[in-house]
């Protein structure tokens, strides 16, 4: 079965920066117990701007549809509440295996 991902860009205010960056972690932790992973990018041109990766073994367990925990759902809204993500942060895009598959 093929991982799931997310990319998102993020504008995030100076004034919101750390705490943003704080939650996430609190998140990504989250994640991690699940098997999922969150990556977090700054753009080398655009400080304000962010880039998370959500990745996740399958669709139903991504961050963006997956059943969560009520302190993951309160994190997940406190970034909402913190940063402007792009309309299509939550697009989920499936892996594609680069590699022959054996026979």
């Amino acid at each position: 079965m093929p991982k799931v991902l997310t990319a998102a860009r993020v504008r995030v205010p100076a004034q919101h920066e750390t705490e943003y960056v704080n939650t996430l972690r609190e998140l990504s932790q989250f994640a991690e117990a699940r098997g999922q992973k969150i990556w977090l990018f700054r753009n080398a041109k655009d400080p304000r701007l962010f880039i998370e990766f959500s990745e996740s073994p399958t669709e139903m367990s991504h961050r963006a549809q997956a059943s969560r925990l009520p302190e993951e759902i309160t994190l997940e809204r406190r970034l909402q509440s913190l940063a402007t993500y792009a309309p299509d942060a939550w697009e989920l895009w499936s892996e594609v295996s680069v590699w022959p598959v054996a026979p």
